[in-house]
């Protein structure tokens, strides 16, 4: 994998991750303080990563290869 591919790997990932995560705290953050750091990020971990890989990222894929599907059309 290039430079160019890994920073566009990064970046899905970034979109994908940081509203998630923003989302996630926004809904949870309240109960979850009261749980001890390690437990909290337990909880994210395993919320977060099979949110990202089963669907997160692949929904972002699908939205870069219809908009790219359609700048090609034109």
């Amino acid at each position: 994998m290039n430079a160019k591919m890994k920073l566009i790997a990064a970046l899905k990932i970034w979109v994908v991750i940081y509203p998630s995560i923003t989302l996630f705290y926004y809904i949870f953050g309240e109960t979850l303080s009261a749980l001890p750091l390690y437990i909290r990020t337990f909880l994210l971990t395993m919320t977060l990563v099979p949110w990202m890989v089963f669907v997160g990222v692949p929904l972002v894929d699908s939205i870069l290869r219809r908009l790219s599907a359609k700048k090609n059309k034109i």
